[in-house]
């Protein structure tokens, strides 16, 4: 199964933005944003919906005791802010670029319903995308409530094995290429890096991984 951020082998980006599509194309522009630049606050208005061309955006909220939560990282051809298709009026989390170069393809909620009411096919992928987008996040949610820590590195590397992972043929194992850095991956399962590190290490010392910057080999039959 391909990753949900994919559906029919075709990046999302390649398919929903507007210049791609020849009475839009005219009127649309993207966005450029630097590190640390917020593309959308809580509280905001939700009235587009986003697409990544490149670079990397933080999706999370705050705590009530002001903690950050940080509910996913997106790269290059993954969408956000979908939740303006379905409704919602106003934004119940933050979208901030956490790249240097990110590009981001807005995309008006009038614009969407207009491609998605011409097109059944279209509008078939784009609600598919979405119910599988709310069960991962649910998952991840569930994760970081009921999970101890390694528990939840552990299902994470589950997680990008499934999104980035390919088979060596050589070995059996399986060689995970990713977008995220070791920042990225505490964030994202709730902890420290310094105790993410510790973690890793655990594993590699338990001979159920190997990994550098950009690549993680998961030893065959291990996971």
């Amino acid at each position: 199964m391909k990753s949900v951020w994919f559906f029919d082998d075709v990046n999302l980006f390649k398919v929903l933005c507007p210049h791609k599509f020849k009475d839009f194309k005219a009127d649309h522009d993207f966005d450029a944003y630097k590190k640390k630049d917020y593309i959308y606050f809580e509280e905001d208005s939700a009235n587009k919906v986003y697409l990544i061309e490149k670079g990397k955006v933080k999706i999370g909220y705050y705590g009530e005791d002001g903690v950050e939560v940080v509910k996913a990282i997106l790269t290059r051809g993954e969408l956000f802010g979908e939740t303006a298709i379905l409704g919602d009026t106003k934004r119940e989390e933050f979208a901030q670029s956490i790249d240097n170069t990110t590009s981001i393809c807005p995309i008006g909620v009038n614009t969407m319903h207009n491609l998605m009411r011409d097109n059944q096919t279209f509008s078939f992928k784009v609600y598919k995308f979405i119910g599988f987008k709310f069960k991962k996040l649910e998952r991840r949610l569930q994760l970081l409530l009921f999970k101890d820590t390694k528990t939840r590195l552990v299902e994470f590397l589950e997680e990008l094995c499934h999104d980035y992972g390919y088979d060596c043929e050589k070995t059996g194992d399986k060689v995970i290429h990713h977008p995220y850095t070791q920042k990225d991956i505490a964030s994202l399962i709730g902890t420290s890096r310094p105790t993410l590190n510790i973690l890793m290490n655990e594993l590699k010392d338990e001979n159920i991984i190997e990994f550098n910057r950009k690549e993680i080999r998961i030893y065959k039959n291990i996971l």
